[in-house]
């Protein structure tokens, strides 16, 4: 057992997973694994750009109503160029307490986990179906998720697709039944190029940008107090909407006139909040901004803010038969909602409610010198196990 997990481990950390690359390979190395622990496996494949991705449903049990979905993701975000790093992100190192490598938390040791577990389950005493459904480009807005969840009845056939999903992202095996959503978009200024000695025959797209950020500021900070009471247990941090402000880019010589400037912004709306509510009201503001510089020019500049990318919230209920197997293997008895987000919001939307709970660790998950404790690394198949059994044997 403690074998099999640590040679899965070591091989799907040693597979470059980055979101921007394919995960083929590796989803074609974990559907041979899980179909030689008798499982039935189908690659869901589809495209992002030129790139190749993939999808891995595989499914045990009978064809009746309940079961399981157990999911994680095989994607892990970048490393090259992080600051940090003293080992090699793709070779897993075991420390004397730690295991170290990209994923080992986020989270290709859980699935490691799982396909141990897999190899150990008597088939036989399945009396409702068991499916993993392991997902690519989750760390980009979960778009494996989004594909694959509407595609599960027909993929799963004649298997009753399962209502409840067990999504091992890192929580130190913390239960969650929620998150917020998550929205991301991008503002471009054009302005108007020149010398720098004369901006007023210009628009410094740059300075109009600031305009942009004040706006976006002053919209964080009434978001900042609006606190939800609801929320307070649940997102301690902050039980309210927030707002970023990721990246900024613009101009190219400190004695020419910026042309253009380019800022991403992102945000996370409470669980039962419209997800766009947020964008309509910060374009509303921003369109209303003077797009004239402070040269006092007579040209405006432009303004381009881009379509939504929307991961949709979380909101499961309470007190499922997947909330009691959870709390009975971990040894928890509350559940709260994670910082971040999920392929569950997505499968919400196909009529799947998830909860939470990953062995990994929330404070290493895209850190450099990722790692996960060896104690909960060996016993999660076990916990799997024990899940499982209660849910569909």
């Amino acid at each position: 057992m403690d074998e099999l997990v640590y040679e899965t481990a070591r091989r799907l950390i040693a597979f470059d997973t980055v979101s921007s690359n394919s995960d083929l390979p590796a989803a074609e190395f974990l559907g041979n694994l899980l179909e030689g622990a008798g499982f039935r496996t189908t690659l869901h494949k589809f495209q992002i750009g030129s790139t190749s991705h993939a999808n891995l449903v595989a499914s045990a049990g009978p064809p009746r109503e309940g079961g399981l979905i157990i999911s994680g993701h095989i994607d892990t975000v970048p490393f090259e160029g992080q600051p940090g790093w003293t080992r090699d992100p793709l070779v897993m190192e075991i420390g004397d307490e730690r295991i170290y490598g990209r994923g080992t938390s986020d989270m290709k040791g859980f699935l490691a986990q799982c396909v141990a577990a897999a190899h150990q389950i008597e088939r036989a005493r399945l009396k409702r179906p068991l499916v993993f459904v392991l997902t690519a480009s989750e760390e980009v807005g979960c778009l494996g998720a989004a594909y694959v969840g509407p595609a599960l009845e027909t993929i799963l056939d004649a298997i009753p697709v399962p209502r409840l999903a067990w999504i091992g992202e890192p929580t130190s095996n913390a239960v969650c039944h929620l998150h917020k959503s998550i929205v991301a978009f991008d503002i471009v200024v054009h302005g108007r190029g020149g010398h720098s000695g004369a901006p007023a025959r210009g628009v410094n797209a740059i300075a109009v940008m600031g305009k942009v950020l004040e706006c976006i500021g002053r919209l964080q900070a009434e978001r900042a107090e609006a606190t939800d009471p609801r929320y307070t247990e649940v997102f301690p941090d902050a039980p309210t909407d927030v707002l970023n402000v990721g990246t900024i880019s613009g101009g190219i010589a400190l004695n020419m006139i910026a042309e253009e400037c380019k800022l991403r912004v992102s945000y996370r709306s409470l669980p039962d909040a419209d997800p766009l509510a947020l964008y309509h009201e910060a374009t509303r503001r921003i369109s209303a901004i003077n797009l004239h510089d402070y040269a006092l020019g007579e040209h405006p500049a432009t303004l381009l803010i881009s379509p939504p990318m929307v991961v949709p919230p979380l909101n499961s209920p309470r007190k499922t038969a997947l909330e009691a197997a959870l709390f009975d293997v971990t040894g928890t008895s509350t559940s709260g909602g994670a910082v971040f987000g999920t392929d569950g919001g997505w499968f919400e939307r196909s009529g799947i409610n998830s909860l939470i709970c990953g062995p990994g660790d929330f404070v290493q998950a895209h850190q450099p010198n990722e790692s996960i404790s060896r104690a909960a690394f060996e016993r999660g198949s076990d916990l799997i196990l024990r899940v499982i059994d209660r849910m569909c044997c």
